[in-house]
């Protein structure tokens, strides 16, 4: 494969490159139940990608909890997802930290319908 021509893009949604704080809490092997504090990178309606200082293997099932100001409790705002579950899919080591690629359970869109652009009106040659 040539590194300059780019691969197919085979995501279903597009990814959002924002740094989120959240909480990611699981179980590995044996061990008890770990909470640990890392950043989302970047987030898409099916997955995101999660700079945490913990190994987590390929398959390991979490729960992801998004904090909020505690203003956002009090006001009458529309209720959003704050707590996720979600696969990893992926894990590389970077610079201290491990980068990994996770799969929310249930995408974050109404029905599962993915995104499409929009159509385009084709001019008539007549």
């Amino acid at each position: 494969m040539n590194p300059s021509t780019p691969a197919a893009e085979r995501r279903r949604w597009p990814r959002l490159p924002l740094a989120i704080p959240v909480f990611v809490r699981g179980q590995v092997a044996q061990e008890r139940e770990f909470l640990e504090f890392a950043t989302a990178l970047n987030v898409s309606a099916g997955g995101m990608l999660l700079a945490v200082r913990r190994a987590l293997p390929s398959s390991a099932q979490v729960s992801l909890e998004i904090p909020s100001a505690p203003l956002a409790a009090l006001a009458a705002l529309p209720k959003v997802a704050r707590s996720l579950r979600a696969k990893v899919l992926r894990m590389q080591h970077a610079q201290g930290y491990n980068l990994v690629g996770l799969k929310f359970s249930r995408p974050l869109l109404n029905g599962h319908a993915r995104v499409k652009p929009p159509r385009r009106k084709l001019a008539s040659v007549v």
